[in-house]
């Protein structure tokens, strides 16, 4: 059964300070890899985070293993153009 887990990316080493996220080298492949992950309910949210070199994920699987090994095949990840810095499972508490 799947369960909730955030994901922190940051930029790695191939990435180029000099160039937005869209002039990075292999974007389009980038967009269509976690648009995908979107479609196939892996991802639910994700962006940058505002003045830091971060991203962050919220995603659906089964273990933080599993959801590595998934972030693995982007072409960023790849490259080093963005790593993951930590995945950790997400306990999601409502109140109404």
């Amino acid at each position: 059964m799947d369960r909730p887990f955030f994901v922190l990316r940051t930029r790695g080493a191939a990435w180029d300070r000099e160039r937005t996220p869209e002039e990075q080298e292999g974007w389009a492949e980038h967009s269509a890899f976690m648009t995908a992950l979107a479609c196939d309910g892996v991802v639910t949210l994700g962006g940058p985070l505002e003045g830091t070199p971060n991203y962050l994920i919220l995603a659906r699987a089964r273990s933080e293993d599993d959801l590595r090994a998934r972030l693995g095949e982007d072409l960023w990840a790849r490259k080093d153009i963005l790593r993951v810095e930590r995945i950790a499972p997400w306990s999601v508490k409502w109140r109404s």
